[in-house]
C-alpha cells in the first residue's frame, strides 16, 4: 500500500474537479449527453476528456478545501458550470419539440405519438422529426465542437477549484427560455396558419352544406395538409434553428465568463 502515499493529493483533487465539470457537460449537452449513447460510453468519454484536460491545468493553484463541506462546494460549482453549458443548448432543442406539438395538436394528430428516448416520454411524430433535424443541423454547423471549445475556454476564465459560478445565470436562462419559445412559434407558424385557414374554410362549407359530413372530410384533409405544410416548412425550421443557435451559444459563453465567487465555510 506504499503507492497510496505517493499520490499527490493536490493533483488528485484537481483531476476530480476537472472530471466533475466535464461530467456536467456530458450529462446534459446534445450529442454528448444523449440517452441513446450508453452510459458506459459517456463515462469513458468524461474520463478521457478529464485526462486530456488535467495536464493543461497543472500550474493552476488549487486551494485545499480543508473540510468535506468545502469540497462539496467546489464539486457543486464545477458541476454547475458543466450543467449550465449543456442545459443552455438543450433548452433550444425543446423549442423545436414545442413546434411539433403545436402542429400535431392543431392538425389533430396527437394520437400518433412515438417514444422520445431523450425525455423518456411520448411525443408527437412531428416533434421527434424536428428534434432529429435540429440535431443534424447542430452537427453540420459544428455545434458539438463549439460546445467543447466553450468548455475548454471556461478553464481559462474560471480555473478549477476557484469556487466561482456565473452571477447572471438566472437572467441568461430566462432569456434562453424566451428564445426557445419564440423559436417554437416561428417554426410552427406556417403549418399552424395553414391548418387554421383550412378549419375556417371547412367551417364555412359545413354551414352552407349541412348534409356534408365535415367531420370525416376535415379529419383526412387536415392530416394531409399537416404533412404537406410540415414538409414545405421543414427547411425554414432548420434555418431558424441555425440562426438562433449561434447567438444563444455566444450569450451562454459570455455568462460563463462573468463568474461570482462562492465563499467557503471557515
Amino acid at each position: 500500500m506504499d503507492w497510496l502515499s505517493q499520490i499527490d493529493v493536490t493533483k488528485f483533487l484537481l483531476f476530480t474537479l476537472v472530471l466533475t465539470r466535464v461530467s456536467g457537460l456530458t450529462i446534459t449537452a446534445p450529442i454528448y449527453g444523449t440517452p441513446e449513447i450508453p452510459m458506459r460510453i459517456r463515462v469513458l468519454l468524461s474520463f478521457t476528456l478529464a485526462l486530456l484536460i488535467t495536464p493543461t491545468q497543472w500550474d493552476v493553484p488549487v486551494e485545499h478545501p480543508g473540510s468535506a463541506l468545502n469540497y462539496l462546494v467546489f464539486v457543486g460549482s464545477e458541476l454547475m458550470l458543466g450543467l449550465c453549458l449543456g442545459l443552455g443548448i438543450t433548452i433550444l432543442f425543446s423549442g423545436v419539440q414545442l413546434a411539433g406539438q403545436l402542429i400535431g395538436r392543431t392538425g389533430g394528430l396527437m394520437m400518433a405519438e412515438s417514444v422520445d428516448p431523450v425525455n423518456g416520454a411520448s411525443v408527437p411524430l412531428f416533434s421527434r422529426v424536428l428534434f432529429l433535424v435540429a440535431m443534424a443541423v447542430f452537427v453540420c454547423i459544428g455545434g458539438h465542437r463549439m460546445v467543447m471549445a466553450g468548455l475548454l475556454d471556461t478553464f481559462q476564465t474560471i480555473p478549477p477549484g476557484s469556487g466561482l459560478v456565473p452571477n447572471t445565470i438566472g437572467e441568461t436562462f430566462t432569456t434562453l427560455v424566451a428564445q426557445s419559445f419564440s423559436l417554437g412559434i416561428r417554426t410552427a407558424m406556417p403549418a399552424v396558419t395553414a391548418l387554421l385557414l383550412s378549419t375556417l374554410v371547412l367551417g364555412l362549407i359545413g354551414r352552407t352544406m349541412p348534409q356534408l359530413n365535415i367531420l370525416m372530410v376535415g379529419f383526412g384533409l387536415n392530416s394531409m395538409l399537416s404533412f404537406a405544410a410540415f414538409a414545405l416548412s421543414l427547411g425554414a425550421a432548420a434555418w431558424a434553428f441555425q440562426d438562433q443557435l449561434e447567438p444563444a451559444l455566444e450569450m451562454l459563453l459570455e455568462t460563463l465568463h462573468t463568474p461570482l465567487r462562492i465563499e467557503l465555510m471557515p
